[in-house]
């Protein structure tokens, strides 16, 4: 019964992190053309290349049930794979948000330069900040898988763990649609 009292503990966690989502989201929404003379998402934003971090991560939440399913399955060396594959693949999508983020930077489009653009980097950076987050929880479960007996108190911290994986993934279809979709659009 502890574990459920902890599971519902995290999602009230989760709920407070969408909330912060939301504000942020609102934030840019509202400032979205506020450019002051710089560019647009339109002529920032290359959609080949938010396409393949989108379909790096969305991957990342497939193979992050999948290391879950072995998890229940007690077959540890399979779901140490699927989570490691899942951490590649997060670890990727970071690798490709840090480099978009040094472009735009090297480019003269940073924060700084409008209400848009620091707007865009709170909302993608705190995005970015939640992955890394994920990515040293998803290393510590690996370990945990490794060393541990998967009693059902260490499969329940691996499941929160996996919770907060799929709740970024929803958070960054959001932030495709809404950032990256949108901002080319209109």
């Amino acid at each position: 019964m502890v574990s459920d009292s902890k599971v519902f503990g995290f999602w009230v966690y989760l709920m407070t992190d969408l909330i912060v989502f939301a504000v942020l989201f609102s934030a840019f929404i509202v400032l979205r053309n506020n450019t002051f003379g710089g560019p647009s998402g339109r002529e920032l934003f290359s959609m080949p290349f938010v396409l393949t971090e989108t379909l790096l991560l969305l991957t990342s939440t497939f193979t992050c049930s999948l290391g879950m399913l072995f998890v229940h399955r007690n077959q540890k060396r399979s779901a140490i794979f699927w989570f490691l594959v899942t951490f590649v693949c997060g670890l990727s999508f970071l690798g490709m948000e840090l480099f978009e983020f040094s472009e735009l930077v090297k480019g003269g489009d940073s924060w700084q330069r409008s209400a848009f653009l620091s707007s865009f980097f709170t909302l993608v950076g705190t995005h970015g900040f939640h992955i890394s987050i994920g990515l040293i929880w998803m290393s510590v479960a690996m370990f945990r898988i490794y060393l541990c007996p998967l009693t059902s108190d260490v499969i329940s911290k691996i499941f929160r763990m996996a919770l907060f994986w799929h709740f970024l993934d929803i958070v960054w279809v959001f932030i495709f649609t809404v950032v990256y979709g949108m901002g080319h659009i209109l």
